[in-house]
């Protein structure tokens, strides 16, 4: 006998319908989405259990971005709840909608959205639990605060380079240098105008490269040449608006310094954290991946044995293709799903991306993938590798294996 809780979170309340297994509802009760709240909610659920002689609990939670994470840690930390043999799920918030549809006439409120809960937990055939161990979570944190960061860094520069054209139009023709670069930055944040630049003499120009890029050019008095064509040969802007585009120029290096030396301490704090899960080695054991890629696929991946086999690690990633087939007709055309963690299907696709120009098994799959179609040929191949990495990762954290290229590695489960 199990016993089944919905509970459908808002930031202030956690509404919860608790079900036995032949769909009976047992109680209904509206609680504070805090500590006491949580706490007074545990109990309600113990006395419902013991009532129906419930062998164990499974509880529900929608996921709804940071508002059922504490009540979920709550549920699943207790000690009460944990020796009732509870579960915790968070519920894909389109799976809830999709099982809805069945109840087309039913009213949509809080309540009856913790009821539709609690029996889509009855129906069962869900693999993943919720609940990461606190290592993963505080990784989670970090990796996804990176991947923020990164996005935002890239829009940035973005916006830079808009500026740096009504600045100097011929830049990035005629410069083969990264305009990111130390020196570039150094020479742009000091607001010199183009006739500055073209008037300066080459060895001085050089010279000012040379000691803000602390003699890492190549060929110096190359590049000094190539941003005096540039000055000359860009566009003159008056005076009022050469002002502006300065200040917007200096601040956005500002903005992109900034972001860099908050990357850096967070790929320390994430080093620290990593160092401590031998998980890690296994992934890194595979050309290309990182420790930036490591500490992503662990965050959102957690422990392995969360997951049924690597289908249902793949499915929580997005990287599954539906199924199409009546009759003696099977399409070959199908789409991907568009549910999934995000996250980790960035950090899969990227760390693909990688593996493939280091492993030649990879990079014969990539290549064998994108030859077989005409358009999107990169985009495929890479999400398509990214669905072959699933497998090995899977293999080698549940097997706690290296990676050893060309030798096959025993199979675990799934």
């Amino acid at each position: 006998m199990k016993c089944f809780v919905g509970i459908d979170v808002s930031s202030q309340t956690l509404d919860v319908c608790i079900m036995n297994a032949e769909g009976d509802t047992l109680e209904t009760l509206q609680v504070r989405n805090h500590l006491q709240g949580a706490s007074h909610l545990r109990d309600r659920i113990l006395k419902a259990a013991d009532a129906c002689s419930a062998l164990s609990i499974h509880i529900g939670l929608e996921s709804t971005s940071v508002y059922s994470w504490h009540p979920a840690m709550f549920l699943h930390e207790d000690p009460a709840l944990k020796a009732r043999k509870t579960t915790v799920f968070t519920l894909n918030p389109k799976l809830i909608s999709k099982f809805r549809e069945a109840y087309a006439d039913m009213d949509k409120t809080d309540r009856l959205d913790a009821w539709i809960i609690a029996d889509r937990l009855r129906f069962g055939r869900l693999n993943t639990t919720v609940v990461l161990q606190e290592q993963y979570v505080a990784l989670q944190r970090l990796t996804r605060m990176r991947f923020h960061l990164v996005h935002n860094l890239t829009r940035e520069k973005q916006y830079f380079l808009q500026n740096l054209f009504y600045k100097c139009n011929a830049f990035q023709a005629e410069v083969e240098s990264s305009v990111f670069g130390h020196a570039l930055m150094e020479l742009l944040s000091e607001a010199y105008s183009l006739d500055d630049i073209a008037s300066m003499e080459v060895a001085e120009l050089a010279d000012y490269l040379r000691d803000k890029g602390r003699n890492r050019f190549p060929d110096v008095d190359h590049v000094a040449r190539c941003i005096q064509k540039a000055a000359r040969a860009s566009y003159r802007l008056s005076k009022t608006v050469e002002d502006s585009i300065d200040l917007v120029l200096a601040t956005s290096i500002q903005a992109i310094r900034s972001i860099q030396s908050q990357l850096k301490e967070l790929d320390k704090a994430i080093c620290r954290i990593l160092d401590g899960l031998p998980q890690a080695t296994c992934l890194r054991s595979i050309p290309g991946i990182d420790k930036v890629y490591a500490a992503g696929l662990l965050a959102e991946i957690g422990d392995i044995e969360r997951f049924e086999n690597q289908a249902a690690l793949a499915k929580y990633a997005g990287l599954t293709w539906r199924r199409q087939q009546s009759g003696g007709f099977e399409a070959e055309d199908t789409k991907r799903i568009r549910s999934g963690n995000r996250f980790l299907r960035y950090y899969l696709v990227e760390a693909a991306n990688s593996v493939k120009n280091r492993d030649p098994e990879f990079g014969d799959y990539y290549r064998k993938k994108y030859k077989e179609v005409p358009k999107h040929a990169h985009k495929r191949a890479l999400v398509l590798t990214a669905r072959k990495l699933v497998r090995l990762v899977d293999v080698l954290l549940r097997s706690d294996q290296l990676y050893t290229p060309r030798r096959k590695v025993n199979s675990g489960k799934g």
